[in-house]
């Protein structure tokens, strides 16, 4: 099995995902992993019919998630989100608890709405501005931030699109979105809940039971408004228009509505999600005259280069063998027992994850699943375990998620300290717990209930 060209594919996708995850001089990540993807694609490694398969792959799932991150700009220009920052200190009512339970619905219902990447970025921000206006120390921060990171990020599993890397393999294995949510949805929400509470025993005693009271104005945000429900009949519709809140929202909802109800009929994800955008972009043009630029800018197009990349260097490991060593190895464990594959692929992807992020463990344990020959049952059951491992068990480390990465650069931006050993002492303790009871509850919801 070790020949010159396993090893040689080895070195090559050590290398590239040290430095992706290193970043030297703040490079984006999408450098290394171009640089790695040209070098297996110059030594044969990877062919050009495979460059035509991966594209197949990984152009739907990355416009997909493109259109959402387009969604929340739009949604940021226009204010959205620095009024929910203030109106949920402001429903807070001065508790601590109170603040801390609707700053990790905030971290979930992002990532519902549009993905967990997009979720970080949104809600790091206004986290860290909530607690710095309440003036929290240090140790009553973290509660906030490293919850609603966890939270933000575990929350990707319910639904497939809230993850690139879900879309992704969501593709190869022939499951439809639909089926997904029936298989996934109720296992991988009983996970989070489990995760959500015990972070909560964890952080109890560093929650504070009374937060300080402040002015809730847009002078904290350079503006004198007030900030008030939208559905408040007290509040000034000249202050902000609410009409244009409601519509952008109804947009956003019917569009994520619509990937579940047209996708039966052969609609594609990519395409409802980018004709959803377009509409906002429209709306918010004829209403306010802000037209397309600010998306183009600031969109993060390099994603569809950042996942073909890593595909391609999946797909280099699949070439020389590796793929075939760990399919002779497991498949006689998965194949015998639903349980078992469970377990199986649910640990094979936290760790695989934990070493080398989740976007190429997901990708290449899923490229195993298929080559295993399986039980279409049992296929399924082993491809959800892998994007459990994949979403939760990934959270043991910061480098596990792309999402984690990018939190704990938005901390360092804001200069918040984050040290791994206040991460891992919380997640070593939490995560094992909620990745366990997700993956038990997959096995005995599909068995008990789908099957």
């Amino acid at each position: 099995m070790w020949d010159s060209s396993l090893i040689m594919m080895l070195i090559i996708f050590t290398f590239t995902i040290v430095f992706m995850l290193w970043r030297p001089m703040n490079v984006n990540e999408t450098v290394p992993t171009t640089m790695g993807a040209a070098i297996v694609l110059i030594l044969g490694i990877v062919s050009w019919t495979d460059i035509l398969d991966i594209m197949g792959i990984v152009s739907g799932p990355s416009l997909t998630i493109l259109s959402t991150i387009m969604m929340t700009i739009v949604l940021e220009s226009i204010g959205f989100f620095k009024w929910i920052a203030f109106n949920i200190v402001n429903r807070s009512k001065g508790s601590g608890i109170r603040l801390y339970i609707y700053t990790n619905l905030l971290c979930f219902l992002m990532t519902m709405l549009f993905n967990n990447d997009g979720s970080i970025l949104i809600t790091t921000p206004i986290i860290i501005r909530i607690v710095q206006l309440l003036k929290f120390k240090p140790h009553q921060m973290y509660p906030y931030l490293i919850s609603g990171a966890l939270i933000a990020t575990a929350a990707s599993a319910p639904i497939a699109v809230s993850n690139i890397s879900n879309l992704i393999a969501l593709k190869i294995v022939g499951l439809t979105l639909n089926d997904y949510v029936l298989m996934m949805f109720i296992p991988s929400m009983i996970g989070i809940f489990v995760i959500a509470w015990l972070l909560f025993l964890y952080f109890k005693k560093d929650i504070p039971k009374v937060s300080t009271m402040i002015p809730f104005k847009r002078a904290h945000l350079h503006s004198t408004q007030l900030y008030t429900h939208p559905l408040d009949p007290a509040g000034n519709p000249e202050d902000i228009d609410w009409k244009m809140f409601k519509v952008c929202l109804l947009i956003i909802i019917t569009t994520r509505i619509a990937f579940f109800a047209l996708t039966p009929f052969g609609i594609s994800l990519e395409f409802i999600g980018l004709f959803g955008a377009a509409i906002l972009i429209i709306y918010r043009w004829i209403r306010i005259r802000i037209g397309i630029k600010d998306v183009i800018r600031n969109t993060p197009w390099q994603i569809f280069l950042f996942a073909f990349n890593m595909y391609v260097l999946v797909y280099g490991l699949k070439n020389v063998g590796l793929n075939d060593f760990i399919v002779s190895s497991l498949r006689e464990f998965i194949a015998q027992d639903a349980l078992q594959a469970t377990i199986i692929m649910g640990m094979l992807t936290t760790v695989l994850s934990n070493l080398v992020n989740n976007l190429p463990a997901v990708m290449f344990s899923t490229m195993a699943i298929v080559d295993m020959g399986l039980d279409p049952l049992i296929v399924q059951i082993a491809y959800l375990a892998s994007v459990i491992g994949s979403d939760i068990g990934a959270l043991l480390t910061p480098i596990g998620t792309l999402a984690t990465l990018i939190w704990m650069f938005e901390l360092k931006k804001y200069g918040v300290k984050m040290t791994w050993r206040k991460y891992l002492k919380v997640t070593f303790l939490v995560i094992p717990i909620g990745l366990f009871v997700s993956l038990f509850s997959l096995y005995l919801w599909i068995m008990l209930f789908v099957q």
